[in-house]
Protein backbone atom coordinates (compact mmCIF):
# COMPACT_ATOMS: atom_id res chain seq x y z
CA UNK A 1 0.00 0.00 0.00
CA UNK A 2 1.32 3.49 -0.55
CA UNK A 3 1.26 7.15 1.34
CA UNK A 4 -1.54 8.04 -0.88
CA UNK A 5 -3.74 4.69 -0.25
CA UNK A 6 -3.02 5.14 3.28
CA UNK A 7 -4.43 8.69 3.50
CA UNK A 8 -7.46 8.10 1.89
CA UNK A 9 -8.28 5.02 3.96
CA UNK A 10 -7.63 7.06 6.68
CA UNK A 11 -10.27 10.15 5.51
CA UNK A 12 -13.15 7.17 4.44
CA UNK A 13 -12.86 6.06 7.76
CA UNK A 14 -13.60 8.88 9.38
CA UNK A 15 -16.45 10.08 7.47
CA UNK A 16 -19.83 9.72 9.72
CA UNK A 17 -23.40 8.09 8.25
CA UNK A 18 -24.28 11.14 6.03
CA UNK A 19 -21.14 13.18 4.83
CA UNK A 20 -20.44 13.15 1.62
CA UNK A 21 -17.19 14.30 0.01
CA UNK A 22 -15.94 14.28 -3.46
CA UNK A 23 -12.58 12.53 -5.10
CA UNK A 24 -11.43 16.67 -5.21
CA UNK A 25 -12.15 16.81 -1.63
CA UNK A 26 -10.42 14.01 -0.44
CA UNK A 27 -6.80 14.73 -2.70
CA UNK A 28 -6.40 18.05 -0.85
CA UNK A 29 -7.17 16.87 2.35
CA UNK A 30 -4.30 14.16 1.68
CA UNK A 31 -2.38 16.57 0.48
CA UNK A 32 -2.46 16.21 -2.85
CA UNK A 33 -4.52 18.65 -4.66
CA UNK A 34 -5.79 18.07 -8.52
CA UNK A 35 -5.28 14.16 -7.78
CA UNK A 36 -8.68 13.50 -7.89
CA UNK A 37 -8.19 10.42 -10.33
CA UNK A 38 -6.05 9.20 -8.32
CA UNK A 39 -8.42 9.08 -5.04
CA UNK A 40 -10.56 7.67 -7.60
CA UNK A 41 -8.31 4.80 -8.65
CA UNK A 42 -7.38 4.12 -4.90
CA UNK A 43 -11.13 3.60 -3.96
CA UNK A 44 -11.43 1.30 -6.88
CA UNK A 45 -9.26 -0.71 -5.99
CA UNK A 46 -10.40 -0.71 -2.04
CA UNK A 47 -10.72 -4.88 -0.86
CA UNK A 48 -11.85 -3.84 2.64
CA UNK A 49 -15.37 -2.23 4.05
CA UNK A 50 -14.87 1.43 4.11
CA UNK A 51 -17.80 3.89 2.79
CA UNK A 52 -17.25 4.01 -0.26
CA UNK A 53 -20.41 5.33 -1.09
CA UNK A 54 -19.93 8.24 0.56
CA UNK A 55 -17.46 9.81 -2.11
CA UNK A 56 -19.06 11.33 -5.80
CA UNK A 57 -17.73 13.50 -8.16
CA UNK A 58 -17.84 17.18 -8.13
CA UNK A 59 -20.99 17.27 -9.86
CA UNK A 60 -22.66 14.96 -7.26
CA UNK A 61 -22.76 12.47 -9.56
CA UNK A 62 -22.22 8.74 -8.02
CA UNK A 63 -20.39 5.88 -9.14
CA UNK A 64 -20.74 4.83 -13.02
CA UNK A 65 -21.60 0.83 -12.87
CA UNK A 66 -22.66 1.00 -8.90
CA UNK A 67 -24.97 3.42 -8.89
CA UNK A 68 -28.19 1.71 -7.42
CA UNK A 69 -26.11 0.33 -4.62
CA UNK A 70 -24.19 3.99 -4.00
CA UNK A 71 -28.25 5.67 -3.98
CA UNK A 72 -29.24 2.79 -1.90
CA UNK A 73 -26.24 3.30 0.99
CA UNK A 74 -26.51 6.78 0.57
CA UNK A 75 -30.74 7.31 1.22
CA UNK A 76 -30.37 4.85 4.31
CA UNK A 77 -27.86 7.90 5.84
CA UNK A 78 -30.44 10.53 4.96
CA UNK A 79 -28.07 11.63 2.01
CA UNK A 80 -30.86 13.75 -0.39
CA UNK A 81 -30.52 12.55 -4.18
CA UNK A 82 -32.20 14.86 -7.08
CA UNK A 83 -34.19 13.53 -9.39
CA UNK A 84 -31.86 13.09 -11.90
CA UNK A 85 -29.82 10.93 -9.07
CA UNK A 86 -27.09 13.23 -8.37
CA UNK A 87 -26.33 14.21 -4.49
CA UNK A 88 -26.81 17.66 -3.82
CA UNK A 89 -23.20 18.77 -2.89
CA UNK A 90 -24.27 21.65 -0.90
CA UNK A 91 -26.41 19.65 1.37
CA UNK A 92 -24.14 16.58 1.88
CA UNK A 93 -20.66 18.10 2.80
CA UNK A 94 -19.83 17.78 6.04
Amino acid sequence: MSELDDAVRAVLGALSPGEVVTYGEIAVEVGRPGAARAVGAVLASLDDPLPWWRVVTASGRLVPGHEVEQARRLAAEGVELTPSGRVRIRHARR
